[in-house]
């Protein structure tokens, strides 16, 4: 499973000093934890087809999709920045897939999570399937380490990868790359109209 393979090289992306200081609550969620896990969207399990389908879906002029665990430090550290990304362009036609390298049977503790980090509007899966086919089929380039996020453009092709953690402006610079060479191309949603 993905998850037994990334685990050793998640942990030692966050820094082994890191981990063994750490209190048992690393994991844990933020004080925003109340949050009740209807109010998350609850992570569907999905093989590398599925999710595929997801960035290919009609509808988005970009998708970013993320792959990331619970039990990732640097994964937790980072969402926060993902969602304010999201939701600085959701209107423009950014879709967000988070895609979860936790266990399929973590679906809930994986939707607090994602309902404390304030993840409504994104898609949200665990993965299944093979790891090197799912791994090699998002991109070849990618070693499985997490976090790891792609971005691709409405017709679903991929137009960056970043291994490890992404800014906030790499993501802004990148969608920006999106929409000058879509300009004036009809959004999905608008029918013909720019």
């Amino acid at each position: 499973m993905l998850t037994k393979l990334l685990a050793p090289i998640a942990l030692l992306a966050s820094g082994a000093a890191n981990a063994a200081n750490s209190s048992a609550d690393a994991g844990a969620l933020p004080k925003a934890s109340a949050a009740k896990v209807t109010d998350a969207p609850l992570p569907t399990p999905a093989d590398l087809t599925a999710v595929l389908a997801a960035v290919r879906a009609p509808g988005a002029r970009a998708v970013l999709v993320n792959l990331w665990a619970t039990w990732c430090d640097p994964c937790r550290e980072e969402m926060p920045d993902l969602i304010r990304f999201f939701r600085a362009h959701r209107a423009e036609g950014l879709r967000l897939v988070l895609v979860s390298a936790d266990d399929p049977d973590s679906r809930k503790d994986v939707a607090r999570f994602l309902a404390a980090a304030g993840a409504t509007g994104a898609q949200a899966f665990i993965k299944t399937g093979d790891d090197m086919a799912f791994i090699n089929g998002l991109d070849v380039r990618w070693s499985g380490a997490l976090p790891a996020s792609f971005l691709y453009d409405g017709r679903g092709a991929e137009r960056q990868f970043w291994p490890g953690r992404v800014t906030l402006p790499d993501l802004e610079a990148a969608l920006a790359q999106i929409a000058l060479a879509t300009k004036g191309a009809p959004h999905p949603k608008t029918k013909g109209h720019p």
